[in-house]
């Protein structure tokens, strides 16, 4: 596992990477300075040329080091604050994660300084030591100092930006994202594209475009130092392209990562990168969007928990409001035979967590196993509706299947509660098969989506015939015309049926015979 970064390390990180930046270009100035401008002057001229560099090196750079490590200096209090877990006020906080994101700019303008104090700490002297000096000298100077100090200059904001984002601000930005500081002004995507350009194109191609502004002579003309500079060019151009393609491609990286895993479903994700720029907002937005779903789903199955997974979709896949459509279902009512008698002088929560488990597994049965949907809990029994979540033909074969599965799942408890030296439980099951209203009724205050109509009446009527029968579940002739394959069933004779003017004719299962039980 790898050890954090401790904000000592991470100051010292982003102090060193723009001091070597600046190191490297100015080292690619003398460099250039002194092969360049050298057959231009005499030797008592490179002679001051040399010291004159020496000087600059040994005043500007201290200075500008010291300006910059007092800036960067600024962050220690507050970080180790931070680290020792001491509150720290929210002005104060914000005001050094300003100069977090504006540290780039800093670095710039004591850059700047310091560069453009080399101009006249070299061409001065070059000027007072020998009036005869060539007057291309200072202009040949002038210029390669400020295309060098370009080429530095970008190449360190680029570098530091990037230590920024790694070191500095996981410490800073703990609940907010730097894009959301006031008073910032991060360089935008747009500025760092010009700002590749020049370092990139424009810098390099003016350095070689100086080695023709001044033929050489014969002795010093030659090929060698023309493509060391096109070979350094080049090289810086490479350099600042990774940069530049870092600053880009990590967030574009993460944000399509992040993007094909909230399409997998996995909602939990997050984009874990703090950005000033562009992407800050960008990264903030897509977070708040999985937050969003994560809400929703969550929501979601909290309210498939109360109205049942399938009349959920149902809902949330119809429009708000009154209303329903007709459409022809099986609906099932199971009740569970002689309970209220065999709860009395039992503890209720024992009472309760009995009629748990049975309708957990019930439930399973239906909604699980037989494209069914739950709709709507009835005391010590339910109602189920098939062929309303899914355009299935065979919803009155599913309902059927159903309820035998209910009943050999039945068995399977039974067996359960008996080593517990519990009470075994009897259902009944009426099955109906017909056209029924379907979908959310109720007031404008209060919907629930159900199903209504004389099919919901038979199959409730249905479900108390069992007990005059004598058997565990029936089915109405209507259901039994409705289904798509064989069953091993048997009709019984015609029954009255309260609120039907001729008696109904049943089918049940020629195995699956129980004793009337009465209930009580």
């Amino acid at each position: 596992m790898q050890r954090p970064i401790t904000y000592r390390q991470a100051l010292i990180f982003v102090a060193i990477i723009p001091i070597a930046a600046q190191l490297v270009g100015s080292a690619f100035n003398i460099f250039y300075n002194v092969a360049h401008v050298r057959p231009l002057i005499s030797d008592a001229q490179q002679a001051v040329l040399l010291r004159s560099i020496m000087w600059v090196n040994c005043l500007v750079y201290p200075a500008a080091t010291i300006a910059w490590g007092s800036v960067v200096w600024r962050f220690q209090s507050i970080l180790s604050q931070r680290e020792r877990a001491l509150p720290i006020p929210p002005d104060r906080l914000e005001s050094i994660q300003r100069l977090a994101i504006n540290l780039p700019w800093w670095m710039i303008l004591i850059g700047s300084l310091a560069w453009l104090s080399c101009i006249p700490m070299i061409v001065i002297p070059l000027n007072l030591a020998d009036s005869g000096l060539d007057s291309r000298v200072p202009i040949l100077l002038t210029v390669s100092i400020i295309v060098s100090a370009m080429i530095a200059l970008t190449h360190a904001f680029f570098a530091l930006e990037l230590a920024l984002h790694k070191c500095l601000f996981p410490l800073l930005f703990e609940k907010n994202q730097p894009s959301s500081i006031r008073g910032a002004y991060p360089l935008t995507l747009r500025g760092r594209g010009i700002a590749w350009s020049l370092s990139a194109v424009f810098c390099p191609i003016v350095s070689i475009l100086l080695l023709f502004y001044v033929p050489q002579p014969e002795a010093h003309r030659g090929l060698a130092f023309p493509i060391a500079v096109g070979c350094i060019a080049m090289l810086f151009g490479l350099v600042s392209a990774w940069l530049v393609g870092r600053l880009y491609g990590t967030p574009i990286r993460e944000l399509k990562k992040a993007a094909q895993a909230v399409g997998r479903g996995q909602l939990d994700t997050d984009i874990r990168l703090l950005r000033a720029d562009e992407f800050g907002p960008l990264i903030e937005e897509f977070n708040h969007m999985t937050r969003g779903l994560r809400e929703k789903e969550s929501l979601r199955r909290m309210f498939g928990l109360h109205v049942g997974r399938q009349a959920a979709e149902q809902i949330l896949a119809s429009v708000p409001g009154l209303g329903g459509v007709e459409r022809e279902v099986t609906v099932m009512f199971v009740d569970i035979r002689g309970f209220t008698s065999s709860s009395e002088g039992r503890e209720p929560t024992e009472v309760v967590a009995v009629l748990n488990e049975f309708l957990t597994a019930m439930v399973e049965v239906v909604e699980t196993q037989h494209y069914g949907m739950v709709n709507k809990y009835l005391g010590d029994g339910f109602m189920a509706l098939f062929g309303v979540g899914d355009d299935r033909p065979q919803h009155a074969d599913d309902a059927v299947d159903a309820g035998v599965s209910m009943i050999d799942r039945l068995a399977e408890l039974n067996a359960t509660f008996d080593s517990r030296q519990m009470p075994p439980l009897r259902i009944g099951i009426g099955i109906h098969t017909g056209t029924a209203l379907v979908g959310s009724i109720g007031s404008n205050q209060r919907l629930e989506f159900t199903a209504i109509g004389d099919a919901v009446n038979i199959a409730s009527r249905i479900e108390s015939l069992t007990k005059t029968v004598g058997t565990t579940m029936l089915l109405t002739a209507a259901t039994h015309r409705q289904l798509k394959r064989p069953h091993d069933l048997q009709p019984h004779a015609p029954q009255p049926v309260k609120g039907i003017r001729d008696p109904i004719v049943t089918y049940g299962l020629r195995d699956k015979i129980a004793s009337p039980v009465t209930d009580s």
